[in-house]
């Protein structure tokens, strides 16, 4: 629980306290970094994100270990954003830590879709991760993911995490964890009575450090296929695709998910995903995870985005997401994208 209060309080520091143009962690950070070793933030490592994105768990404790996702969007500021709007999320993020309830609040989830951001648009995302697994916890935060509408169906896409991590027995690390790449394109439009389909490869490039567990120590790439269909207030996407790792210790796997969401009003979108994915070290094992999340919109603009889950089959983990989207266009049908 300890955990999760770190990670909403990540979220909520880096909005003021943390861009992409720093280049070393502020004094909030390092505040948040020794609060992290105080109360002792996670048991290991690996993480069933790289932002809001999968990411490969660690090998044994001997080897170079690895980090992730959602990405992922798996998220910095978004033009438009208010004064109002971030006061009303620090406010929820402090009840939060207050309360601790015990569901955490996602881009949130793990299942991608295939809809880039409209050409010459773009989005960002500031965001933390939580995965606590049997013999290891991570976060990622505060974290950025940046998106750009390069060319019409065409997305360019950026995550860069600053990530907090502990085996069982070890110490808390922290630093800055591998750098996401990738492009989104959409090659068959949403018809009437067809889906949109598109792809989102990603590469994972080094920049953590492998030693500390804040990194996998070589680059890896995941290759998707995202298919998507909307219906009235409802929208459904799902697909799969390959990880390939070669890191010493890691292991090349297949993953999968499908989600179901609707919009409750212009305000209020929610949904549920089921994702599974093969084991991903040498020895480990592969799992399923079912998480609901969804998106409370401020503004057309801002929003904020949040998604917590559980196994419901093999390895261990308990997953969440919460981010501040921000975007330069105009307001879409189902707010955030990607």
């Amino acid at each position: 629980m300890e955990a999760l209060r770190i990670s909403l309080l990540a979220t909520v520091i880096g909005v003021r306290a943390w861009t992409p143009s720093t280049a070393r962690p502020s004094v909030a950070a390092r505040c948040l970094g020794r609060a992290v070793a105080a109360v002792g933030l996670d048991k290991g490592q690996g993480s069933v994100w790289h932002e809001q994105r999968l990411v490969p768990r660690p090998a044994a404790p001997a080897g170079p270990q690895g980090m992730r996702r959602r990405g992922g969007g798996s998220p910095v500021g978004r033009v438009g954003a208010r004064r109002g709007g971030l006061a009303i999320v620090r406010v929820l993020a402090l009840l939060a830590l207050v309360l601790a309830p015990p569901a955490f609040a996602g881009p949130p989830f793990l299942t991608d879709d295939p809809e880039p951001v409209d050409y010459r648009h773009w989005e960002a995302y500031v965001f933390s991760t939580y995965d606590g697994s049997s013999d290891a916890r991570q976060i990622q935060g505060p974290a950025l993911e940046f998106n750009l509408g390069a060319a019409p169906n065409v997305q360019l896409h950026l995550v860069v995490p600053w990530a907090w991590s502990r085996r069982s027995g070890s110490r808390t690390q922290s630093g800055w964890g591998d750098v996401e790449l990738g492009f989104k394109l959409r090659f068959l439009q949403e018809t009437e009575h067809g889906p949109q389909v598109g792809i989102f490869p990603m590469v994972e490039l080094p920049a953590g450090n492998a030693a500390r567990g804040l990194g996998n120590g070589r680059a890896w790439f995941r290759v998707p296929l995202w298919i998507q269909k909307s219906w009235g207030p409802w929208t459904t996407y799902g697909g799969g695709g390959w990880t390939i790792n070669h890191a010493p210790g890691q292991r090349s796997h297949t993953f999968a998910g499908w989600l179901l969401q609707r919009d409750l009003g212009k305000t209020l979108t929610l949904g549920g995903e089921v994702f599974t994915q093969g084991a991903d070290t040498q020895g480990g094992h592969g799992f399923a995870i079912a998480d609901l999340g969804g998106s409370l919109n401020f503004t057309p603009d801002f929003s904020l985005l949040f998604s917590a889950g559980h196994t419901i089959r093999g390895e261990r983990h308990t997953v969440a997401y919460l981010g501040l989207y921000w975007t330069s266009g105009p307001a879409t049908p189902h707010g955030p994208r990607s």
